[in-house]
């Protein structure tokens, strides 16, 4: 009985966390740490003690990966594509690479692969149709790690 309550508290405190992320992004174009680290440690505890559909290695590395693949793009985007341009800001921000890092946690690597896809195909969609510069991608991502989340819990 006090596992099913565990797992509803982290459940909905995930939720809220998310849907804070999504109005930050929107809002003020930045992601605050004081969001994502609690969403970090539930997603921690979540492959810790729930480990259907990963497990704690597959989120560690996952993480790693999704962390370290984003940091190296937007490392190189920054470093030879920026100066040509002189664009005031990056188009990815450390806000967006924690993100993806906390997604590997959550998914591994094979769900952070759907997730991303997901995210910058809608993220694209959304972008024409609103004719926009800027592009918040929390919301999408989270979008896509939730849809991603769901296909790993039907297809594992």
């Amino acid at each position: 009985m006090i596992f099913y309550i565990f797992y509803i508290i982290l459940s909905l405190l995930a939720i809220y966390y998310i849907i804070q992320i999504s109005i930050a992004d929107f809002r003020r174009r930045i992601i605050p740490d004081a969001y994502l680290f609690p969403l970090m440690l539930i997603g921690l505890c979540f492959t810790t003690f729930f480990p259907y559909p990963i497990s704690i290695s597959d989120g560690v590395i996952g993480a790693v990966f999704g962390y370290t693949t984003t940091a190296f793009i937007g490392y190189v985007y920054d470093r030879i594509i920026q100066k040509h341009k002189n664009q005031p800001h990056p188009p990815i921000g450390m806000g967006d690479i924690k993100l993806i890092g906390v997604g590997g946690i959550w998914l591994g690597v094979y769900g952070l692969s759907i997730a991303l896809i997901i995210s910058c195909i809608s993220g694209a969609i959304w972008a024409h149709f609103n004719h926009a510069k800027y592009i918040p991608f929390a919301p999408f991502f989270l979008l896509g790690g939730f849809l991603a989340f769901i296909s790993l819990i039907f297809l594992l």
